[in-house]
């Protein structure tokens, strides 16, 4: 490996003449990148691409996810939308969002999508096309439960808080404006008419 000097480089170069040979592991301290599309195409650092921008970034620049400084000029580290040329990441802050925006990846400044997967495939950032971690039922687990106990002071069902019927004086009626708490018509004094009900904070 010509970055850390250690047996067993699998990733060649792909330009034809190079002889430069890496680990995967070494690749982003040697400032490698690998194309993971198509090909699947690796490259070391000379030969690796090279955005092509016409605007290089003021001495103020900042990165659009964390907010640090990227540099007064496109480097390895530092990548560009070329649709707008307005939004610039750090390469670990782009690889970081393109993980978790999975298929829905795009410029945080302009929305771009098209242009701006397909460059930063070109660059080397992993983009999956599974749906965003934010999306996941773990995230939203807690939303899609529903209420299911009485949350009166006093439960008078024999059956205990859980206990909810279909219909009568022990179903449950959930709070007709938050949705977060409920109670068995009988336990809050409520006819078997009635339809809604309101919690105290509501």
């Amino acid at each position: 490996c010509f970055v850390c000097g250690q047996a067993g480089a699998a990733i060649t170069c792909w330009e034809r003449e190079c002889k430069r040979r890496f680990h995967q592991p070494c690749a982003a301290k040697g400032e490698c990148v690998t194309q993971y599309f198509r090909l699947y195409r690796s490259f070391c650092w000379e030969h690796r691409p090279e955005q092509a921008v016409e605007v290089a970034p003021e001495d103020s620049t900042t990165c659009l996810l964390c907010l640090d400084l990227v540099g007064d000029r496109v480097s390895y580290g530092t990548l560009v939308c070329p649709a707008c040329q307005h939004a610039y990441f750090h390469r670990s802050c782009i690889q970081k969002q393109a993980t978790h925006a999975g298929a829905c990846f795009c410029c945080s400044h302009c929305l771009d999508k098209d242009l701006f997967v397909m460059e930063m495939l070109s660059m080397g950032i992993r983009v999956s096309r599974r749906r965003p971690s934010w999306e996941s039922d773990q995230a939203y687990g807690v939303l899609y439960e529903r209420q299911c106990h009485c949350n009166a002071s006093q439960c008078r069902c024999p059956g205990g808080r859980e206990q909810a019927e279909e219909e009568g004086p022990w179903q449950l009626l959930l709070c007709s404006s938050c949705a977060s708490e409920g109670t068995h018509r009988c336990c809050s004094c409520l006819r078997n008419s009635a339809a809604t009900w309101e919690c105290d904070g509501c």
